[in-house]
């Protein structure tokens, strides 16, 4: 079969549905995590309050990243699909993702592309966010990646949706630092493996691990109060990521 030209895609956007916890907090995490600006909102519509109520958000869109792609530097468009290979008895966290929700399709994870991703990820631990591998090499492809905790509710069922943070053609620096890090070198199988029997063993403990700890996702929301996305200011991000750096170090003098 010829390809067409018009069978040339790239994604444009991805929709995302969460609970207004998980809502008001994706947009502090984008803003603090991510490194959006109020420039990157490219919308944000409410629905009219009832009975004199403040006017609730509806929905919201943000640009994360704009890229120029370069003859060296190709940005493909990808589709990773995986399915339950075990046998039916036996446990699997992807038939867990699929029959727990009632699903028979899931988006799993959204691998976002850095230029940096040591820098991302020292950014990232400092304010609280968990991570479910150390940053893993990919030999064959010739990147770097990283995938976080999921995202879901304190208390709550997970929800099998993370992310997965990469960089391509890294160099032999942060290739050096990373198996420091690592104590071996990480190849293309171990990667994916290394990723699906981590998962199983989070499902089959019944212990996900969150984007947030629910110490940092507790003290977020309460610092948020009931603040509509559209009311949370400047003021208020600097206060939430001022709390994400002191409550993470905190955890982690007392671990040491």
């Amino acid at each position: 079969m010829t390809k067409k030209p018009f069978m040339n895609f790239t994604i444009d956007h991805t929709t995302m549905l969460f609970h207004p916890n998980l809502y008001r907090l994706s947009y502090v995490v984008f803003r603090i995590i991510f490194g959006t600006t109020p420039d990157d909102l490219l919308y944000e519509k409410k629905r009219k309050g009832q009975n004199g109520e403040k006017d609730v958000s509806m929905t919201y869109a943000t640009r994360v990243g704009t890229w120029e792609p370069k003859e060296r530097d190709p940005l493909p468009t990808i589709f990773a699909i995986v399915q339950p290979s075990e046998p039916a008895n036996q446990p699997s966290h992807v038939r867990e993702m699929l029959d727990g929700h009632s699903n028979v399709a899931h988006v799993q994870h959204l691998a976002l592309r850095t230029p940096d991703l040591l820098g991302f990820y020292e950014h990232c631990l400092e304010r609280g966010v968990q991570f479910v591998t150390p940053i893993l090499k990919d030999d064959h492809e010739n990147l770097i990646q990283v995938f976080s905790g999921e995202w879901f509710l304190p208390g709550g069922k997970s929800s099998g949706f993370f992310f997965e943070f990469l960089q391509r053609d890294p160099s032999d620096k942060e290739l050096e630092i990373i198996q420091k890090a690592n104590k071996q070198t990480w190849f293309r199988d171990e990667t994916f493996l290394g990723l699906y029997a981590e998962k199983e063993r989070e499902y089959q403990s019944g212990k996900v691990r969150s984007f947030l700890s629910e110490e940092l996702f507790n003290a977020i929301i309460a610092k948020l109060g009931d603040k509509q996305v559209y009311e949370i200011t400047e003021d208020d991000l600097a206060a939430i990521e001022k709390l994400m750096i002191e409550t993470t170090a905190k955890a982690k003098a007392a671990k040491a």
